[in-house]
């Protein structure tokens, strides 16, 4: 694997790890970072990097093996469909699109250009979530009644003016489906999924989505959404951006003989710490021998896309009434919270019940 060309797209916010992942693997020989793009320039690169402000400057400019998209998600489609008929595999961020016809295009220049396409859900790399499905397929946990995913987040207002594209259901004319199911979130979904054996685009049955927001966005940051697999399993997803407080997400398996929590970003399954591998590190050595399997080539995120097609084709998300929420802090820390949302997202959780079913008031 040693002199792998990587190139990074979208250098700052959550694209800065990428660029120090990269450089740990070029510290162990087994990569090397030879540029960025970026239209916000860059600093404090290490020596030989080139800075582009956009991906067709850099393949023009420089050879590369692997590229690393982490860009607004509207232009995912397009720059890893650049980069792959350029030749490059790539590690392309979640979601991998913002709807299913997207979906289906860039499956289609993957299967055009024989390429690797790895998607961003780190928690699909993960010994706990891994360790987790085969529990429940050996039967350990018992008949499954649901799963449910949850999570309780804080987002200010900092976090919905980063960049144009947040908060939005289309900018420009162009589908972006940005929103607590589909982005900050969509690694509880996606684990779901993947713990109930159904990843693919056929693998979901029906998708039902009541959507909600308090903050002043287009997209949502609180909702309900329940899935039925075609295996018959009920997923529940309860997520709100307006908590109290900030908690880990987890995913939560019903079994008859017993329930399981993970904790999908600490990667605890009841409490016990399991090991992450890397899905950068696990596409090179995809790269080196193709008998390595991706832990999420592109066709393991189709039944998460349905979910998202859901939520894109959905209704405007709800306004929460103003009398049920609360507002705290001044300026980019300005935030809502919700009142009881964690008691309702709790209830909708052990009940795989959506928040119109359990009377939440502002349902």
């Amino acid at each position: 694997m040693t002199g792998v060309r990587v190139a990074v797209l979208g250098i700052h916010g959550h694209g800065a790890s990428h660029v120090r992942n990269v450089a740990r693997l070029a510290e162990a020989g087994r990569a090397e970072l030879v540029a960025v793009a970026d239209p916000q320039g860059a600093t404090d690169l290490p020596a030989r990097v080139q800075v582009f402000a956009g991906l067709d400057d850099l393949l023009a400019a420089t050879e590369v093996d692997v590229v690393v998209i982490c860009t607004p998600i509207q232009t995912h489609v397009p720059l890893a469909t650049l980069a792959m008929r350029a030749g490059a595999d790539v590690l392309l961020e979640k979601p991998p699109t913002a709807s299913l016809a997207e979906f289906e295009q860039l499956s289609a220049v993957v299967a055009e250009t024989g390429r690797a396409c790895q998607v961003g859900f780190q928690a699909q790399a993960s010994e706990a979530t891994l360790t987790l499905a085969r529990m429940i397929a050996d039967g350990e946990l018992g008949e499954i009644r649901g799963i449910s995913a949850t999570g309780k987040w804080v987002r200010t207002a900092r976090y919905f003016q980063r960049a144009r594209w947040s908060g939005k259901r289309r900018l420009d004319g162009v589908d972006v489906v940005d929103g607590a199911v589909t982005n900050p979130l969509a690694h509880a979904a996606a684990a779901a999924l993947l713990l109930d054996g159904s990843t693919g685009v056929d693998d979901v049955r029906s998708i039902e989505t009541e959507l909600y927001r308090a903050n002043p966005i287009e997209s949502d940051d609180t909702s309900s959404v329940r899935v039925t697999t075609s295996r018959g399993t009920k997923i529940l997803i309860a997520v709100t951006l307006c908590a109290t407080e900030h908690l880990e997400a987890s995913v939560i398996v019903h079994g008859s003989k017993r329930r399981a929590v993970l904790t999908y970003q600490a990667d605890l399954i009841d409490g016990v710490k399991y090991g992450r591998a890397d899905l950068l590190e696990n596409l090179l050595a995809h790269r080196a021998d193709p008998s390595v399997p991706l832990y999420v080539p592109l066709a393991a995120t189709g039944g998460f896309t349905r979910v998202v097609e859901a939520v894109r084709t959905a209704p405007d998300p709800a306004v929460i009434p103003p009398e049920l929420v609360d507002w705290e802090g001044e300026g980019l820390d300005r935030r809502p919270i919700l009142r009881d949302v964690e008691k309702w997202i709790d209830r909708a959780s052990d009940d795989l019940a959506l928040f119109s079913e359990l009377g939440a008031p502002w349902a």
